[in-house]
């Protein structure tokens, strides 16, 4: 699907903040109908480029204090599904796949204590996952991909 100028602004739109902006809201800072917006986010939907809408945790302030990411590496061929079978493993909240290198799959976790985060580890190498590393986070921040039409927005500076 091509990405005119109105899908982007959408795009930019619902990254920026979904759920406190009304389809109307966007139809008139981007300069088109609300039937136009409705349309186009149905059509990003069903294309799959709009894959759904989650909140941001502030997973420290909600009492999980250990928010760990486990940097592994899984065997080219495997690699789809074993990131595929660590969505099972409690406590895991997103998976990255990596092209590249050999640290080729990127699990983020949360847990309360430090049992939490070992029992995770060895449920990601009970599947054939090798652990390589693991950090901390500390904070983590996002922003909407300012190509999607920051400067089609009208009021956005």
């Amino acid at each position: 699907m091509d990405l005119d100028e109105t899908n982007r602004a959408v795009l930019y739109m619902l990254q920026r903040d979904a759920r406190r902006i009304t389809t109307q809201e966007m139809a008139e800072q981007i300069g088109v109908s609300a039937s136009t917006v409705r349309n186009r986010i149905e059509e990003l939907e069903n294309e799959g480029i709009i894959r759904g809408y989650h909140p941001i945790v502030d997973y420290d302030k909600a009492g999980l204090q250990l928010h760990v990411i486990f940097i592994c590496t899984a065997p080219n061929p495997d690699r789809e599904r074993l990131a595929e079978d660590a969505r099972n493993i409690s406590g895991v909240v997103a998976i990255q796949e990596v092209l590249n290198g050999n640290e080729n799959v990127q699990i983020e976790a949360v847990g309360t204590e430090t049992d939490d985060i070992a029992r995770v580890s060895d449920e990601l190498s009970s599947l054939g996952l090798e652990v390589v590393n693991s950090k901390i986070l500390k904070s983590y921040h996002q922003q909407p991909f300012d190509h999607f039409g920051e400067h089609l927005v009208d009021g956005d500076e």
